[in-house]
């Protein structure tokens, strides 16, 4: 459901649903009642309404509702991550106060985190989603509350991980949008790593770093995630295929069923139904 609010939607679940292919956009998903899990390149993540997801990148997933029911239905708030907004607010951040460093020792967070609802985040959320009673007071000031909603993202657990995204020199994350906006185009590494401004091994590096996948890898799972979505959403087989690049329908069929370990007309049968019902 629209909040009026662009890219900020109400969502329930009252359905069971297995972790499916999906494609995380830059967003922030926050579970008010329930619980949502996504796995990441073999990692799995439950969250929550003691902790939120944060995937400030396109992100190839399998994601679903396994514990929703009708009696314990799942109500959560998808905030889309605008790339402009965010990018703005990192440099207004380290010009006023210095970059921030990370807080912790431990290893990179790669591709999601998971972060903690804390008092800021929990603020701003209730401010901007409570604009949704009155139109006036939506339009009016409803970039404003996104802003100090995403303000607190920065600040907040994941705040760091979010910040070397949407900061000025990440080539990585520009690579990505370039190829998540691009599927149907021809995608190679070598130009991937031309963008990036980086020699290949440099940008296969530092990709995986980001990513935990290798490119190729990344780009076949965005391909076929994207494949899988749009089969279970009715249209054919073959146009899906042509729409995220394939130009060989063999190919694809190959490749769909190594991934899924069915072929794309198994998938069609077994998760229409399912899906709509999300």
């Amino acid at each position: 459901m629209e909040t009026g609010v662009k890219g900020v939607k109400l969502y329930r679940a009252t359905t069971s649903i297995p972790c499916v292919p999906a494609v995380y956009e830059p967003s922030v998903i926050a579970i008010v009642s329930g619980a949502k899990e996504a796995v990441l390149d073999g990692e799995r993540y439950v969250y929550d309404d003691s902790r939120y997801m944060c995937c400030p990148m396109s992100m190839p997933v399998t994601a679903g509702t396994p514990a929703a029911s009708p009696q314990s239905p799942l109500f959560g708030v998808y905030i889309s991550l605008d790339p402009r907004v965010m990018t703005e607010l990192v440099m207004e951040m380290d010009t006023a106060g210095g970059a921030r460093r990370s807080g912790k020792g431990g290893p990179r967070a790669q591709g999601i985190r998971l972060a903690q609802w804390d008092l800021a985040f929990t603020d701003a959320l209730l401010r901007l989603l409570q604009l949704g009673d009155n139109e006036t007071d939506m339009a009016v000031l409803g970039d404003a509350r996104l802003r100090e909603l995403y303000y607190a993202i920065l600040k907040g657990e994941a705040g760091f991980f979010a910040r070397q995204t949407f900061g000025t020199g990440n080539a990585i994350a520009r690579s990505i949008a370039h190829v998540s906006s691009n599927l149907n185009e021809p995608i190679s590494i070598d130009d991937m790593a031309t963008r990036a401004g980086m020699s290949r091994a440099v940008f296969h590096r530092k990709f995986k770093q980001a990513t935990t996948m290798s490119p190729i890898q990344f780009v076949k799972s965005m391909r076929l995630n994207t494949a899988a979505m749009k089969i279970a959403g009715g249209i054919t087989v073959n146009e899906a295929a042509m729409d995220v690049g394939y130009v060989s329908p063999s190919q694809f069929s190959r490749e769909f069923k190594r991934m899924y370990g069915q072929s794309p007309r198994q998938w069609s049968d077994a998760q229409q139904l399912p899906m709509e019902m999300v």
